[in-house]
Protein backbone atom coordinates (compact mmCIF):
# COMPACT_ATOMS: atom_id res chain seq x y z
CA UNK A 1 0.00 0.00 0.00
CA UNK A 2 1.54 3.29 -0.81
CA UNK A 3 1.58 6.51 0.33
CA UNK A 4 -1.34 7.71 -2.21
CA UNK A 5 -3.69 4.54 -0.76
CA UNK A 6 -2.88 5.10 2.55
CA UNK A 7 -4.11 9.30 2.51
CA UNK A 8 -7.13 8.01 0.59
CA UNK A 9 -8.01 5.47 3.32
CA UNK A 10 -7.78 7.98 6.25
CA UNK A 11 -9.94 10.74 4.65
CA UNK A 12 -12.71 8.18 3.58
CA UNK A 13 -12.22 6.70 7.10
CA UNK A 14 -12.40 10.25 8.73
CA UNK A 15 -15.34 11.00 6.51
CA UNK A 16 -13.96 13.90 4.40
CA UNK A 17 -14.50 14.38 0.62
CA UNK A 18 -11.20 15.24 -1.53
CA UNK A 19 -12.52 19.07 -1.59
CA UNK A 20 -12.90 19.03 2.50
CA UNK A 21 -9.24 17.59 3.01
CA UNK A 22 -8.12 20.04 0.25
CA UNK A 23 -10.37 22.94 2.28
CA UNK A 24 -8.27 21.80 5.59
CA UNK A 25 -5.09 21.64 4.37
CA UNK A 26 -5.32 24.55 2.58
CA UNK A 27 -4.29 22.91 -0.98
CA UNK A 28 -6.59 22.39 -4.49
CA UNK A 29 -8.72 19.17 -4.58
CA UNK A 30 -6.94 18.20 -7.58
CA UNK A 31 -3.67 18.40 -5.25
CA UNK A 32 -5.25 15.84 -3.08
CA UNK A 33 -6.30 13.82 -6.17
CA UNK A 34 -2.96 13.62 -7.24
CA UNK A 35 -1.44 12.39 -4.15
CA UNK A 36 -3.86 10.02 -3.91
CA UNK A 37 -3.24 8.45 -7.45
CA UNK A 38 0.80 8.95 -6.90
CA UNK A 39 1.04 11.55 -9.21
CA UNK A 40 2.94 13.85 -6.89
CA UNK A 41 3.78 13.79 -2.95
CA UNK A 42 2.61 16.22 -0.61
CA UNK A 43 5.04 18.19 1.27
CA UNK A 44 6.44 17.50 4.39
CA UNK A 45 4.48 20.04 6.35
CA UNK A 46 1.06 18.75 4.61
CA UNK A 47 2.06 15.49 5.95
CA UNK A 48 2.39 16.56 9.65
CA UNK A 49 -0.86 18.31 8.97
CA UNK A 50 -2.22 14.98 7.84
CA UNK A 51 -0.97 13.13 10.57
CA UNK A 52 -2.21 15.17 12.69
CA UNK A 53 -5.70 15.90 10.94
CA UNK A 54 -5.78 11.94 11.00
CA UNK A 55 -4.60 11.23 14.84
CA UNK A 56 -2.06 9.33 13.34
CA UNK A 57 1.90 9.36 13.30
CA UNK A 58 4.32 10.33 9.89
CA UNK A 59 5.11 7.17 10.21
CA UNK A 60 1.44 5.74 9.43
CA UNK A 61 1.73 7.72 5.73
CA UNK A 62 5.30 7.71 4.52
CA UNK A 63 6.26 4.08 5.32
CA UNK A 64 5.24 0.52 3.75
CA UNK A 65 2.58 -1.19 5.72
CA UNK A 66 5.31 -4.06 6.50
CA UNK A 67 7.47 -1.77 7.79
CA UNK A 68 4.67 0.03 9.86
CA UNK A 69 3.93 -3.50 11.66
CA UNK A 70 7.61 -3.35 12.96
CA UNK A 71 7.56 -0.59 14.52
CA UNK A 72 3.66 -1.20 16.07
CA UNK A 73 3.75 -2.36 19.73
CA UNK A 74 3.19 -6.49 19.18
CA UNK A 75 -0.49 -6.89 20.33
CA UNK A 76 -0.87 -8.89 23.02
CA UNK A 77 -4.40 -10.93 23.71
CA UNK A 78 -5.61 -12.88 26.63
CA UNK A 79 -5.20 -16.77 26.61
CA UNK A 80 -6.27 -18.44 29.75
CA UNK A 81 -6.59 -17.25 33.00
CA UNK A 82 -4.13 -19.83 35.17
CA UNK A 83 -4.77 -20.41 38.85
CA UNK A 84 -1.51 -22.64 40.66
CA UNK A 85 -3.65 -24.76 42.86
CA UNK A 86 -2.39 -26.71 45.89
CA UNK A 87 -5.00 -28.72 46.37
CA UNK A 88 -6.47 -29.65 43.13
CA UNK A 89 -9.21 -31.50 43.78
CA UNK A 90 -10.99 -29.09 46.22
CA UNK A 91 -10.27 -26.12 43.58
CA UNK A 92 -12.36 -27.72 40.89
CA UNK A 93 -15.16 -28.49 43.33
CA UNK A 94 -15.18 -24.93 44.50
CA UNK A 95 -15.09 -23.32 41.15
CA UNK A 96 -17.89 -25.58 40.55
CA UNK A 97 -19.88 -24.66 43.05
CA UNK A 98 -19.07 -20.74 42.66
CA UNK A 99 -19.53 -20.71 38.71
CA UNK A 100 -22.56 -23.49 38.93
CA UNK A 101 -21.27 -25.34 36.26
CA UNK A 102 -18.77 -28.63 36.33
CA UNK A 103 -15.61 -28.39 34.91
CA UNK A 104 -15.30 -27.95 30.91
CA UNK A 105 -12.42 -30.29 30.47
CA UNK A 106 -9.96 -32.04 32.48
CA UNK A 107 -6.57 -33.66 31.95
CA UNK A 108 -6.43 -37.36 32.79
CA UNK A 109 -3.19 -36.52 34.04
CA UNK A 110 -4.65 -34.64 36.72
CA UNK A 111 -2.70 -31.34 35.47
CA UNK A 112 -5.01 -28.88 34.92
CA UNK A 113 -8.64 -28.03 34.53
CA UNK A 114 -10.61 -26.00 32.48
CA UNK A 115 -13.66 -23.69 32.75
CA UNK A 116 -15.21 -22.02 29.42
CA UNK A 117 -17.63 -19.85 30.53
CA UNK A 118 -18.60 -15.89 28.97
CA UNK A 119 -15.88 -16.90 25.68
CA UNK A 120 -12.80 -17.08 28.70
CA UNK A 121 -11.15 -19.85 29.70
CA UNK A 122 -10.40 -20.40 33.77
CA UNK A 123 -7.36 -23.05 33.88
CA UNK A 124 -7.04 -24.72 37.53
CA UNK A 125 -3.09 -25.85 37.04
CA UNK A 126 -2.47 -28.84 39.70
CA UNK A 127 0.88 -27.36 41.34
CA UNK A 128 1.78 -31.05 42.43
CA UNK A 129 1.78 -32.12 38.65
CA UNK A 130 3.14 -29.58 36.54
CA UNK A 131 6.86 -31.29 35.12
CA UNK A 132 8.50 -28.48 33.07
CA UNK A 133 6.55 -25.72 34.17
CA UNK A 134 7.82 -23.89 37.09
CA UNK A 135 6.52 -20.47 38.52
CA UNK A 136 8.69 -19.12 40.86
CA UNK A 137 8.41 -19.38 44.43
CA UNK A 138 5.70 -17.00 44.93
CA UNK A 139 2.43 -17.70 46.43
CA UNK A 140 0.59 -17.09 42.84
CA UNK A 141 -2.14 -15.13 44.49
CA UNK A 142 -4.54 -13.81 41.45
CA UNK A 143 -7.79 -11.75 42.00
CA UNK A 144 -10.90 -13.31 39.58
CA UNK A 145 -13.39 -10.13 38.88
CA UNK A 146 -16.73 -11.23 38.12
CA UNK A 147 -19.99 -8.95 37.76
CA UNK A 148 -23.33 -9.90 38.76
CA UNK A 149 -27.02 -8.14 38.02
CA UNK A 150 -28.22 -8.58 41.88
CA UNK A 151 -25.12 -8.39 44.17
CA UNK A 152 -27.25 -9.08 47.38
CA UNK A 153 -28.74 -12.24 45.81
CA UNK A 154 -25.55 -13.37 44.64
CA UNK A 155 -23.62 -12.29 48.21
CA UNK A 156 -26.90 -14.60 50.17
CA UNK A 157 -26.35 -17.43 47.37
CA UNK A 158 -22.46 -17.55 47.73
CA UNK A 159 -22.76 -17.72 51.89
CA UNK A 160 -25.02 -20.40 51.35
CA UNK A 161 -22.64 -22.21 49.31
CA UNK A 162 -20.57 -22.28 52.47
CA UNK A 163 -17.07 -23.11 50.20
CA UNK A 164 -14.76 -20.89 51.91
CA UNK A 165 -14.53 -17.16 53.80
CA UNK A 166 -17.11 -14.28 52.46
CA UNK A 167 -16.40 -10.93 53.02
CA UNK A 168 -19.63 -8.34 53.88
CA UNK A 169 -20.32 -6.54 50.81
CA UNK A 170 -18.05 -3.13 50.84
CA UNK A 171 -18.24 0.13 49.20
CA UNK A 172 -15.74 1.80 46.84
CA UNK A 173 -18.06 4.68 46.32
CA UNK A 174 -21.39 5.66 44.86
CA UNK A 175 -22.37 2.73 42.29
CA UNK A 176 -19.56 0.89 43.26
CA UNK A 177 -19.66 -2.48 45.42
CA UNK A 178 -18.42 -5.76 45.80
CA UNK A 179 -17.52 -8.74 48.15
CA UNK A 180 -15.00 -10.84 48.25
CA UNK A 181 -14.97 -14.56 48.21
CA UNK A 182 -11.35 -16.73 48.79
CA UNK A 183 -10.46 -20.04 47.31
CA UNK A 184 -8.68 -22.95 48.99
CA UNK A 185 -5.42 -21.14 47.70
CA UNK A 186 -6.79 -17.61 49.17
CA UNK A 187 -7.23 -16.33 45.57
CA UNK A 188 -9.52 -13.48 45.79
CA UNK A 189 -12.62 -13.57 43.78
CA UNK A 190 -14.25 -10.24 43.63
CA UNK A 191 -18.06 -10.18 42.54
CA UNK A 192 -19.40 -6.76 41.81
CA UNK A 193 -22.73 -5.65 40.59
CA UNK A 194 -25.90 -3.76 41.10
CA UNK A 195 -26.65 -3.02 44.70
CA UNK A 196 -29.17 -0.35 46.72
CA UNK A 197 -27.94 -0.30 50.37
CA UNK A 198 -30.99 1.62 50.81
CA UNK A 199 -33.43 -1.13 50.15
CA UNK A 200 -31.93 -3.21 53.23
CA UNK A 201 -32.89 -0.70 55.25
Amino acid sequence: MGIGTRIQQLRVNNGLTQEKLAELLNVSRQSISKWEIEQSLPEIDKIVLMSKLFHVGTNELLLEEADIKKLRPQELHLGSIYLITRDFEKSIAFYEKLLSMTVSTRNCGNKFAEFFFDNKCLALMNESNLPGHHYGDGDHKFVLNFWVEDLRREHNRVKDLDIGHVTEIQKVHDGYYYFNIYDPDKNVCEITGEFHPERDE
